[in-house]
């Protein structure tokens, strides 16, 4: 890590750190003093010193969103880093895939207007599974299915993947997107019910691909 000394960290000893998906797309900016750009390179998820509670940090360390840094670049005045990363789940607080999800229009802030990857398209459904969960509500046809168990819920699966397969067989698209979103929502249920989080799932992809 020689390149380290060559970095232009600031007065307080901290260097901007700008935070991007592998698509592309800027995730967040923090910061990282010495200790947080070491710990970086050396785990492969970002770590980053927070200024107001003056301590390093993991990013996902609580939240279970980590980032997989896949790529680490300095610009040409050695005063900033790019983190290129495969995110584990949204950067944001909020639950945005990034930090940067207002956008100006008219001189007011509205949010962008973006198309949402899928993995974080099924992130969100699952919460609201896991909140159902929680949270029961009268009429929920998410309730209903938990209420019933599991083999209810297999038999569900069962039928979605059948439909799903008859679409496919008469090559009808409308059809097919309608039964593999039912299959992949009962699929989700299935997931909740037996304790375990699509997380799991993304772990096992992921070491396939």
């Amino acid at each position: 890590m020689e390149f380290i000394k060559d970095i232009k960290f600031d007065e307080k000893g901290l260097v901007p750190a700008v935070i991007q998906s592998v698509d592309g797309e800027v995730l967040m900016v923090a910061y990282m003093n010495e200790e947080s750009l070491r710990k970086t390179i050396e785990t492969g998820t970002t770590w980053f010193y927070s200024r107001s509670r003056q301590s390093l940090w993991n990013k996902g360390e609580t939240s279970g969103n980590f980032q997989k840094v896949m790529r680490l670049s300095v610009d040409c005045d050695m005063d900033t880093v790019l983190v290129t990363v495969e995110p584990m789940g949204p950067a944001c607080h909020t639950g945005n895939k990034t930090c940067f999800y207002r956008e100006v229009e008219n001189g007011a802030l509205v949010e962008a207007k973006r198309e949402e990857k899928g993995e974080f398209i099924l992130d969100e459904l699952f919460k609201v599974i896991l909140d159902r969960m929680e949270n029961p509500k009268e009429d929920s046809y998410t309730n209903y299915l938990l209420d019933c168990g599991i083999d209810k819920i297999l038999k569900k699966v069962g039928e979605e993947c059948s439909e799903t397969i008859i679409a496919a067989k008469n090559e009808d698209k409308k059809e097919i997107a309608l039964e593999t979103s039912d299959l992949i929502y009962h699929l989700l249920v299935m997931i909740a019910e037996r304790g375990m989080d699509i997380k799991d799932v993304y772990e096992v992809l992921k070491g396939r691909r």
